[in-house]
C-alpha cells in the first residue's frame, strides 16, 4: 500500500535582507514526509534547518525574511501565502513545535498547567474543568513525576528534563498530524535525552503523528528517524533511509558528520572536522594504550597540584516565614587528586554537584566543609586579595562565551582586560602584541582584533573564550560544559585545540560535561558524580570499558552510538 503524503516541500528558497541587500539561505530544497513518519533532519548551525521549519510554522520573521520561491503543501493546504490569522488556526492544532529551549519558549509568569490548558481551550470545545483533566492526563503521557504538582509549579521550579516534558505536552495537547522538533535534547543530560527520545517515539506511535526532528547530531538522529535529510550551507546534499545515510554516506560532509564525533572504541590523537574531509587532510593518528600508560606514569610520579580533602558545600532554605531551615548537600564528602598537566573529566546528571565542585576551587562559591590544597597550600580561607591573584592561575571556560564577553568591547581588548587586571606585561603595546598572539593560536588572525563578540559564529565564540583563558597562562583551567552547544565539527575543533594548548602550555584540566563520549575522549581520570557524591573514580578508559557501577552504566548505555 502506498504511503500517504503529509508534507511536500517543493524547489524552497528563503532569502534574508539586510541593508537592503538580498542573501539567500535556502537553495531550492524538496522533500516529503509521509503521515505517520519520523524524519531526521540535521546539520551544522547555519545549515538552515531551523530557517527552513519555521517557514512551515510560518513564525519568519516578516520584515527580514521572505520565501522567494517554491511550495509548502501540508495536508493539501498551501502554507506559502497564509495569512497570520490562517496560521492561528494550525498553529498549536495541526502543527506543533518543540523548541530548543524550553526556557524561553514558556511564559516565567504563568504555571506549566495553566499553559497547556491555554492551548486546549483555543483550539478545542473543551471547558476549564475538563482542560485541566486533559492537561493532568498529558503530564502523565510525558512521564511527568507527579502531574498535580507539576500543574501549579512555573517553569523556574523545573529541571531541564521537566521543562521539556512540559513544552512536549503542550505541543501534542491538540494531536497535531505533525510534530516539529528544533534540537530538543540538545543541552540535556545523555540519560534524559535518551528519556525524550523514548518518549518523542512512543509519543509518535500512539498519537500517528508525523515528525520532523531536528539536531546536529547524525548519531541520536538514528536513533529515532525513519528517513534522514543532511543540509549543507542551506541545501539538502544527502537524504535517504537512515540505514542506510548512516551505513552508506555518499556526500563527503555526511562523512564528516558522522566521523567527527568521538568514539568510545579508539582514541584518535586528532579529531577530524568538517574542513579536513573537504580539504581530503584527516588524520589517523591513534593514541595507543601504551603511550597513554607512558604518559600517565609520567604525570602520576609526581606531586599532585590540587587535592580535595572530604569536601562538602550544603545550601540552606527556609519554608515559610517559620520554617525550619532545609540543608541540601550539592558537593558531600568529595576527595581527589589532579597532577599537573593531566585532564580530570568530570561527568554526572544535571544537579549531581558538577558545577557547585568547580565553582569551590575556583572560590566562586566557598565550601561549606573540608580542604582544597593547591600547590600544597591550603586555598580554602583565603583573603579577598589573596583570592584575586590566585585567579591568575586558575581559569575558567564557560558553556556560553556570549554571556561573559562585554558585547561593548572588541574581542581584542576583552582578552587584554584580565592581563591588565592581573598586571601582566610593561604596557597595553606589549599586551596587544600578546593578544594578537594568542588570537593566532587559537585560529583567529590580527584582524579579528578590533571585532565585537556578535561578529563571531558560537565555535568563533568559544575560541575568544580560550584566548581569554590562556592570555594569564593559568596552571589550572576548569571547562564548565564548554563545548556542549556546539556543532559537532566546531566541538571537534575546540577539543583539538583544548589538546593542542595542553600540549605546548602544560595546562591541566577539570573537564565537566554530560557528554560521556566527549569526556571519555579528553580524559586521564574520571569521576562519575551522584547526589553529590562521587560514585566511581579512575583511569576513564577502564570505567568506559567495565563500569562498577549501576549509575555508571546507565550513563554509559545512554551514549547515542549511531547505527
Amino acid at each position: 500500500m502506498p504511503k500517504s503524503k503529509l508534507l511536500s516541500i517543493k524547489d524552497l528558497s528563503i532569502s534574508f535582507v539586510s541593508n537592503r541587500k538580498e542573501q539567500k539561505v535556502i537553495h531550492n530544497i524538496s522533500y516529503e514526509l509521509f503521515k505517520n513518519e519520523i524524519v531526521g533532519i540535521v546539520g551544522e548551525s547555519g545549515s538552515g534547518k531551523s530557517v527552513s521549519s519555521l517557514a512551515i510554522m510560518g513564525l519568519l520573521p516578516k520584515k527580514i525574511s521572505k520565501i522567494t520561491s517554491g511550495e509548502i503543501d501540508f495536508n493539501t493546504m498551501f502554507l506559502k501565502n497564509y495569512s497570520n490569522k490562517e496560521f492561528e488556526n494550525i498553529r498549536g492544532k495541526e502543527i506543533a513545535m518543540i523548541f530548543q529551549e524550553p526556557m524561553s519558549s514558556l511564559n516565567p509568569s504563568m504555571t506549566c498547567g495553566k499553559q497547556v490548558v491555554e492551548i486546549l481551550l483555543k483550539h478545542t470545545n473543551l471547558n476549564n474543568a475538563k482542560a485541566k483533566l486533559e492537561t493532568l492526563s498529558l503530564f502523565e503521557n510525558v512521564k511527568l513525576p507527579d502531574p498535580e504538582t507539576v500543574f501549579s509549579k512555573y517553569p523556574h521550579e523545573l529541571s531541564g528534563g521537566q521543562k521539556q516534558r512540559v513544552m512536549i505536552a503542550m505541543a501534542i495537547a491538540c494531536k497535531p498530524k505533525l510534530l516539529i522538533a528544533d534540537e530538543p535534547t540538545t543541552a540535556l543530560d545523555v540519560t534524559v535525552q535518551k528519556e525524550i527520545i523514548l518518549l518523542l517515539k512512543s509519543l509518535q506511535k500512539a498519537y500517528k503523528m508525523s515528525v520532523l526532528f531536528i539536531s546536529h547530531d547524525l548519531s541520536l538522529i538514528s536513533e529515532i528517524a525513519d528517513r534522514v535529510l543532511v543540509m549543507y550551507k542551506g541545501e539538502i546534499v544527502e537524504q535517504g533511509e537512515t540505514w542506510s545515510v548512516f551505513k552508506n554516506p555518499q556526500h563527503i560532509y555526511t562523512r564528516a558528520l558522522i566521523n567527527s564525533r568521538p568514539t568510545l572504541d579508539k582514541r584518535l590523537k586528532f579529531l577530524p572536522t568538517i574542513s579536513d574531509y573537504l580539504n581530503d587532510t584527516v588524520s589517523e593518528e591513534i593514541v595507543t594504550k601504551t603511550q597513554r600508560e607512558k604518559t600517565q606514569q609520567k604525570l602520576y610520579n609526581s606531586q599532585p597540584l590540587l587535592e580535595i580533602q572530604n569536601l562538602e558545600k550544603t545550601y540552606f532554605s527556609k519554608t515559610g516565614l517559620f520554617g525550619k531551615n532545609n540543608e541540601f548537600k550539592a558537593v558531600d564528602n568529595v576527595s581527589f587528586k589532579l597532577y599537573e598537566g593531566e585532564t580530570l573529566g568530570l561527568v554526572g546528571e544535571s544537579g549531581c554537584g558538577k558545577s557547585t565542585l568547580g565553582n569551590a576551587i575556583l572560590q566562586l562559591d566557598k565550601a561549606t566543609a573540608g580542604t582544597i590544597i593547591y600547590k600544597g597550600k591550603d586555598i580554602t580561607h583565603l583573603s579577598k586579595k589573596a583570592v584575586r591573584a590566585l585567579r591568575k592561575e586558575i581559569q575558567i571556560i564557560f558553556q556560553d562565551p556570549y554571556s561573559s564577553l562585554n558585547p561593548r568591547i572588541p574581542i581584542g581588548k576583552a582578552i587584554m582586560e584580565p592581563m591588565k587586571v592581573h598586571e601582566l606585561f610593561n604596557n597595553d603595546e606589549e599586551r596587544k602584541e600578546k593578544a594578537l598572539e594568542i588570537l593566532d593560536r587559537v585560529g583567529l588572525g590580527a584582524e579579528y582584533f578590533n571585532r565585537y563578540p556578535h561578529e563571531f559564529s558560537g565555535g568563533q565564540r568559544q575560541r575568544i573564550g580560550i584566548a581569554r583563558t590562556v592570555a594569564l597562562n593559568p596552571k589550572l583551567i576548569i571547562c564548565d560544559e564548554s563545548v556542549s552547544a556546539l556543532d559537532i565539527s566546531v566541538q571537534a575543533q575546540v577539543l583539538n585545540l583544548l589538546n593542542e594548548l595542553k600540549d605546548n602550555f602544560g595546562f591541566t584540566y577539570i573537564f565537566i560535561s554530560h557528554d560521556l563520549a566527549v569526556v571519555k575522549y579528553m580524559s586521564d581520570q574520571l569521576i562519575v558524580m551522584n547526589k553529590g557524591k562521587i560514585e566511581e573514580i579512575g583511569d576513564a578508559d577502564v570505567i568506559y570499558n567495565s563500569p562498577k557501577k549501576e549509575y555508571t552504566k546507565k550513563l554509559i548505555d545512554a551514549i547515542p552510538r549511531g547505527l
